[in-house]
């Protein structure tokens, strides 16, 4: 007799069980969502794919409650020198401020290492079934919900849900369910990878060779692990094919001597440059490799599926909890998509610039760098990688307006982790850790009598409320507001843009607004068109403040 399909619920079914569909997994769990990740593979990946997290993407794995098990695989690494044409240092880009956001800048990793972490930490919290051997054949939706098929060695399972999220990479079932397409080009240009055992590299920095004779990277990684990258010219290789043992002991061969024990994995492969045309159908989103490609040059790839993760698992939650509208789910695509395009840019120029396989393009790359070098903003420019696009968002889950002039370049940023002591508990802090998962609303030097305009849009967005002094004075206590101080010039570093302002931070760190007291009824207002009927009382309370 046949076996009936096995029927599940929860809030959100994730299809991919790789870093970032485990990621999103985890985020959406410690905001209490239930979860359900259906996963093709039989097991983890073995494979050492991604090797490069960054300190954003730590700081989101805090979110979730892992990143000290996240720690315990990186190398602390301290960003990427870059070589000119005869294998001479040019510089080394680096945190333009060390730190900042709480972790190392930029960290080599084993993605089979990362992939264990993730998988036992969704193994361990009761909110998450994680399913591998399963392979989605069928997704439904409707008004009210989702519906995924998909069939397994016991059979087929139906998972109804919310909402469903695609992190089933680059030739994503989902995607091609939805019938979404992939904008952008794929690159002629073949280069073999070699991941290494027992390799002599203890660098804490990758390494970028840019000798047109033969460009190359290199990333040592955690305990004899290293990553070789070379471009291959005609008649070397083609991509999908099984590189010649002999020629991955040539191209090593100035860096060390290897046998065939200790090569890890090795691949030929074309790189994409691709955005998907849309990132969400009705109750569908797409993230990670399924939303968007990149080469590898950046080092970005798996880092933007994380902050794909980051930015959408709290709007889910709040949405899920009642708490907003379903329109906050759009900013998903109108705050990250962008982001993504322009590191996508980012990382075919540096692959065409600092990669090129052409003499003439690669003497006046180096003479352009060394000009720029020899000036105080070039350096910065390279040393402190201000080349990279900087997410901003400006459409989305902020408010603007030209009331805010001033502060207005730093809305839609990302506020930086500072360590600050917690007067309320006497304990000192990474500043996300005092501030829990929810919104916050900072006063920074604002007189006392201002608090009392900010309640209801405190009461609205369910935010914690803090003072924040730019002095070495203790400010006076103000009801039931907390108290941050500064230890080592942190956190004056990043409030100082909002002094005497109110600043109104999201749950994923980024400032939503930053305003003047004599305006917080206008953005209480604007604010509240965010959030559902249940908080209906807390915007009228907002409409009596306006004059």
């Amino acid at each position: 007799m046949e076996s009936s399909a096995e029927i599940l619920s929860c809030d959100v079914v994730v299809v991919g069980a790789g870093p970032t569909g485990m990621s999103v997994a985890a985020l959406l769990a410690a905001r209490g969502l239930s979860v359900v990740v259906l996963e093709q593979r039989l097991s983890t990946s073995d494979e050492p794919k991604a090797i490069s997290l960054d300190d954003e993407s730590l700081r989101i794995y805090q979110q979730a409650g892992i990143a000290e098990d996240v720690l315990g695989i990186i190398v602390p690494g301290t960003g990427t020198r870059y070589y000119d044409s005869d294998n001479q240092p040019l510089f080394q880009a680096k945190a333009a401020v060390p730190y900042r956001l709480g972790y190392p800048f930029k960290n080599p990793f084993a993605q089979p290492d990362l992939e264990r972490i993730l998988a036992d930490a969704l193994a361990r919290n009761q909110q998450v079934s994680l399913r591998f051997g399963m392979k989605v054949i069928a997704l439904e939706q409707d008004e009210i919900g989702a519906r995924v098929t998909a069939l397994g060695v016991d059979g087929p399972l139906t998972v109804n849900a919310r909402f469903v999220l695609g992190a089933d990479g680059g030739r994503s079932t989902v995607r091609e369910i939805l019938g979404i397409n992939m904008s952008g080009r794929s690159y002629k240009d073949v280069w073999l990878v070699v991941d290494t055992l027992e390799d002599p590299h203890t660098e804490r920095y990758g390494m970028h060779h840019g000798d047109p004779v033969r460009p190359h990277v290199i990333v040592p990684g955690l305990n004899g692990r290293c990553r070789y990258e070379f471009l291959l010219f005609p008649g070397e290789g083609e991509a999908g094919q099984t590189p010649d043992f002999g020629l991955i002991q040539r191209l090593v061969a100035p860096y060390r001597s290897i046998n065939p024990e200790q090569v890890e994995r090795v691949v030929n492969y074309k790189f994409n440059a691709l955005n998907a045309d849309t990132w969400r159908s009705g109750r569908v989103f797409l993230l990670g490799d399924a939303a968007h490609m990149m080469p590898p040059f950046a080092g970005q790839g798996l880092n933007s599926g994380i902050r794909d993760a980051g930015n959408l698992a709290w709007k889910i939650a709040e949405v899920v909890h009642g708490k907003a509208t379903d329109e906050v789910l759009d900013s998903y695509e109108s705050e990250r998509k962008p982001h993504a395009q322009a590191t996508i840019e980012l990382s075919v120029r540096l692959g065409s610039v600092a990669m090129t396989a052409s003499a003439r393009a690669a003497t006046h790359r180096d003479a352009a760098a060394r000009s720029a070098l020899a000036t105080v903003d070039g350096r910065a420019f390279f040393e402190e990688m201000r080349y990279r696009p900087l997410a901003r968002y400006e459409n989305g889950v902020v408010v603007g307006g030209p009331e805010l002039d001033g502060v207005a370049e730093v809305i839609g940023t990302s506020l930086g982790q500072p360590l600050a002591f917690d007067i309320g508990t006497r304990r000192t802090l990474r500043l996300d850790d005092a501030l829990g998962d929810g919104w916050s609303i900072f006063g920074i030097d604002v007189e006392p009598a201002s608090w009392s305009s900010a309640r209801a849009l405190a009461q609205l967005t369910e935010a914690s409320l803090w003072q924040v002094p730019l002095s070495d004075e203790l400010p006076r206590k103000v009801e039931d507001i907390g108290v941050l101080l500064d230890l080592d010039g942190g956190l004056y570093r990043e409030f100082e843009p909002f002094h005497g302002c109110f600043v109104l931070l999201r749950p994923d760190r980024f400032v939503a607004a930053a305003w003047r007291p004599e305006n917080t009824a206008a953005v209480t207002l604007a604010v509240a068109s965010w959030r559902t009927m249940a908080s209906v009382r807390s915007r009228r309370a907002a409409s009596l403040l306006i004059p």
